[in-house]
């Protein structure tokens, strides 16, 4: 009798199985996401996160997995808005193949994106793409395994966070400070939305808001002031020097057509002050924001941007700086074993070989590279879509992206 691996991957050369059982399930995968969808959990709001994870870990311990549901500092007893981690497991063993996946999503445009709605093979709502959906793949993925019964040298963990959209504090950042990510890893599977590619790298990136003070005055009296906005022209002019240095840096990734290899500083992305339009402005305020290719050195960007506005600072014009976000860039080879499994899995199922890029913004990915464990997103969204006001994701895509993830796991956890 053949073994169950070798039955998973003969069918794997035929394109069988898993997708029949999951073709099957089309109806329970999109229930399940329409549920999700339904939670508002946006973020930076925080809401609804207590709801999400009791939802999931309720499904997830009647779909047979055990799971492990971690509070992070700052839950507060009785509240719906404490960030909750789930890990689920399946398999046994010390080697871990990592699927990961957030449930927080950006706000929404309007209360109706809430309300999931289906046309077609298309379900619309906020999530849905980014990636709610994404995580109905991940799951279904490993109940697909479960169901082919295929033997595992390990185990898969499936890791759901808050907080992705702010940096993973209370999240993704929190778990790994305790050394919860990545521990045994063989690889990590991450299911953004990436548009039919695999991302195997991407930008770090480091925001600040910085504000620039003055002194207020009648505009009749504008030599007793200290004009904040003029001050703050010169502060801009600084960093616009800093700008064209850097931004002669190029990747040697590949990245989409769409984008531009050239390292990032943008300026003003939010900027504001003064209180009216006859008064010396007191105080005005920009942001920065700094994406740093793979290639580049996280401290030391970092460090030129403080360099320059401390060199203002000795120049005499009073300012401070409010850092938003750090997160720091991560790369990964093609050639490692899970990024050859992963594309042969999305051969076998699609009949078309991916291509790896680098993604435009952060990936959790980075925590996870931080630990040496080969991580590459892919997922059944698309980015263009993503965040915004009609947000959808192809059901077909998501049962495509279960039978990839089944696939490249049982190639990774093979007996």
């Amino acid at each position: 009798m053949l073994g169950m691996n070798k039955r998973v991957r003969e069918a794997e050369a035929k394109g069988s199985l898993p997708m029949e059982w999951l073709r099957q399930r089309e109806e329970e995968m999109t229930a399940l996401l329409a549920e999700l969808v339904a939670i508002p959990t946006e973020n930076p709001l925080a809401r609804n996160y207590r709801v999400c994870a009791d939802f999931l870990e309720k499904r997830l311990r009647q779909y047979g997995l055990e799971c492990e549901r971690l509070e992070a500092d700052g839950a507060k007893e009785g509240t719906d808005d404490g960030p909750v981690c789930l890990i689920a497991s399946h398999g046994q063993g010390e080697r871990v193949l990592y699927f990961h996946g957030h449930y927080d999503v950006v706000p929404a445009q309007s209360r109706e994106q809430f309300q999931p709605s289906r046309k077609d093979h298309f379900l619309f709502g906020r999530g849905s793409c980014d990636m709610k959906g994404g995580i109905v793949a991940m799951l279904y993925a490993i109940l697909a395994l479960k169901e082919c019964g295929a033997e595992l040298n390990g185990q898969i963990a499936l890791t759901l966070v808050p907080n992705e959209e702010t940096g993973g504090e209370g999240g993704s950042a929190w778990l790994a400070a305790r050394g919860r990510l990545g521990r045994g890893g063989i690889g990590m599977l991450l299911a953004e939305p990436t548009s039919g590619v695999v991302w195997n790298a991407n930008r770090g990136a480091i925001s600040l808001r910085v504000r620039v003070l003055g002194k207020s005055a009648h505009v009749g009296l504008q030599h007793q002031g200290e004009n904040a906005f003029e001050r703050m022209v010169q502060v801009v002019e600084r960093v616009q020097e800093l700008k064209r240095e850097v931004e002669q840096k190029t990747t040697g990734y590949n990245i989409g057509a769409d984008q531009a290899r050239r390292s990032i500083l943008m300026l003003g992305g939010e900027s504001g002050g003064g209180t009216n339009f006859n008064v010396v402005p007191e105080e005005c305020w920009f942001t920065i924001d700094r994406r740093i290719n793979p290639e580049e050195n996280m401290e030391e960007e970092k460090s030129r941007i403080i360099a320059t506005l401390e060199s203002c600072k000795r120049e005499g014009l009073r300012l401070e700086w409010q850092i938003l976000q750090e997160g720091r860039s991560s790369a990964c080879s093609e050639e490692e074993a899970l990024g050859s499994a992963l594309a042969r899995s999305v051969r076998t199922v699609t009949g078309v070989a991916p291509r790896f890029e680098m993604c435009p913004g952060l990936l959790e990915t980075r925590f996870y590279a931080a630990e040496s464990v080969p991580a590459y997103a892919y997922g059944p969204g698309m980015l263009s879509v993503a965040h915004g006001p009609n947000e959808y994701v192809d059901l077909r895509k998501i049962i495509d992206c279960a039978a990839i993830y089944a696939l490249a796991a049982s190639e990774m956890l093979h007996l």
